[in-house]
């Protein structure tokens, strides 16, 4: 935990996302690889609802950001062009039967966990000031003004949403709760 006087804001951001991603990997532990990009199907009828490689994968997208935005280097965890054309939020969820779509469950879930780790070691450190310029994001600046309230967003309120998508999921692939 970050104990000098002038970083404040970004631990509190870190708790949520600690919390996320416990919750995220709780969720992951017991997902079949076979079923990890497969949508659900109920009685014979596929759900539309995102599958947990898309679920990662978008969610892999955006610590690069929070790195980059305070100051520290993404260049580990930047998202190449490839996987931003399939998880980027323009993108559709598709069902993945072969395992030819998208990436294996192990690169999404790597890819996943280092991009918020490091994000969290980024927000533990980073500076007030930091948080306080105006968000650079601006199709979302009037939801959130400054840099601080997206960040929080991206790895609290964002993450848990489909998070919680994650965890309808399982429970229409008979899953059940993590």
């Amino acid at each position: 935990m970050a104990s000098s006087s002038n970083c404040h804001y970004g631990p509190m951001i870190a708790d949520s996302a600690r919390l996320g991603l416990a919750y995220a990997e709780r969720l992951l532990k017991d997902i079949p690889a076979d079923r990890f990009a497969r949508l659900a199907t109920i009685q014979g009828q596929t759900i539309d609802s995102n599958h947990p490689a898309f679920i990662f994968g978008h969610l892999s997208l955006y610590p690069s950001r929070i790195v980059k935005e305070l100051g520290g280097d993404p260049s580990s965890i930047e998202p190449t062009e490839a996987f931003v054309n399939l998880f980027d939020h323009r993108a559709s969820c598709v069902d993945d039967p072969s395992g030819t779509v998208y990436p294996s469950m192990e690169a999404i879930g790597e890819r996943f966990f280092a991009a918020h780790r490091l994000a969290i070691d980024v927000l533990m450190t980073a500076d007030d000031s930091k948080f306080i310029p105006p968000n650079p994001n601006e199709a979302m600046r009037a939801k959130f003004a400054t840099i601080g309230s997206m960040h929080g967003f991206y790895v609290g309120g964002h993450m848990m949403l489909h998070i919680g998508q994650l965890s309808a999921w399982r429970r229409m692939v008979g899953l059940g709760r993590a």
